[in-house]
């Protein structure tokens, strides 16, 4: 992780795609666990927790609260955290509770939020060209 104001954006965005990434691994896990006795699958929690740092000060604009974030490596205890879904029931007779209709849908939805953020840190990279060719040309 870079230290400095410049990258408070790319930081953000770089932690969430690392979250959507393991997320993107759990359940390619499920899918090939689809056909294993008593299987449950597993998902990754990381945007709440992205989401609930960021809210962390209700009346600041986003700017301050990624700069915040960033401030005392407070960023780096965010981390993505695998959990096994009990919660669902199976209907199936070796007690698996992979759906995987479910799991396409999640796998396909995952695979456009890790492009979005990706495409998101390139832009911010873009940025920052632009802005240093700017002022080499001043």
């Amino acid at each position: 992780m870079i230290n400095t104001g410049v990258y408070d954006y790319i930081n953000v965005l770089d932690k969430a795609a690392d979250g959507s990434w393991a997320r993107n691994n759990a359940i390619a896990n499920n899918i090939a666990n689809i056909d294993t006795p008593n299987y449950k699958r597993k998902d990754v929690s990381f945007q709440k927790e992205l989401e609930q740092a960021l809210r962390a000060s209700k009346y600041t604009s986003l700017d301050e609260k990624v700069s915040e974030l960033n401030k005392g490596n407070r960023l780096s205890h965010i981390e993505p955290r695998t959990y096994t879904d009990y919660a669902n029931y199976s209907y199936r007779l070796d007690k698996n509770n992979v759906d995987i209709d479910n799991e396409n849908v999640e796998l396909a939805s995952n695979q456009i939020v890790y492009q979005a953020l990706v495409e998101s840190i390139d832009a911010e990279f873009k940025n920052l060209k632009t802005v240093i060719k700017q002022e080499r040309s001043t």
